[in-house]
């Protein structure tokens, strides 16, 4: 079964193509504006369906974003498009145009189309967004406003400890023992201080690692 991601601001069509790619067997997540795009990427749809003007955060914007982290086609859906318009939208990433009012089977086909073309979803990456931050738990990068920063293995492994479970506090004992393991010499002090490193690199987007005083340290968006 493939899996398509709809990203629409209008409820009748978001409806519209929800029920018609269920009836021809695809599972469909849907999104109501760009924000929600970054959300429910971390589902890895093999084909992604994107209106050009939604609020809070356009299409081509979103298209930006995402592009180095998901390799499905981004089809773009627009009501119109010139030719400066499509220009923006190839070169953020994006793979083809579907101009409304078209044809639900035509659409149908080209997304069809595409995903046999590509076959790119074989390699996907999971990338998760925390407001400017996004981590790809694939490749072991964080970007922080679109800018890649380096961290050392054992800062990577406590960044997707927390984030993976966003919201659980973890007290620095279980912390040291899942990232050094229970059999490692020295304490859990050390947290502590790859905890500091790791705000340090983030910089202002380092309040995503809330301190649970006296008991330890949580993930929060």
């Amino acid at each position: 079964m493939y899996r398509i991601l709809i990203a629409d601001d209008e409820p009748d069509v978001l409806s519209l193509l929800k029920d018609y790619f269920e009836i021809n067997g695809y599972e469909v997540i849907t999104a109501e504006n760009g924000l929600a795009v970054l959300e429910k990427i971390r589902n890895n749809p093999d084909i992604i369906l994107l209106d050009i003007n939604m609020p809070d955060m356009d299409g081509i914007s979103v298209c930006r974003e995402i592009r180095d982290y998901v390799s499905c086609p981004i089809l773009f859906l627009t009501a119109r498009v010139e030719d400066c318009d499509k220009i923006k939208g190839f070169a953020s990433g994006g793979d083809d145009y579907i101009i409304k009012p078209f044809s639900i089977d035509e659409l149908g086909a080209r997304v069809m189309a595409h995903i046999r073309r590509e076959r790119r979803s074989e390699s996907l990456s999971n990338v998760r967004f925390f407001g400017g931050i996004s981590i790809d738990y694939s490749a072991k990068t964080v970007s922080v406003n679109g800018i890649k920063i380096r961290f050392a293995k054992k800062e990577f492994e406590i960044i997707e400890l927390l984030s993976v479970n966003m919201g659980q506090v973890f007290d620095k004992e279980r912390i040291y023992e899942k990232i050094w393991g229970y059999d490692a010499e020295g304490n859990s002090s050390v947290v502590a201080e790859h905890i500091r490193k790791i705000r340090a690199k983030l910089a202002d987007e380092a309040n995503h690692i809330e301190t649970v005083w006296g008991i330890g340290y949580k993930w929060v968006k």
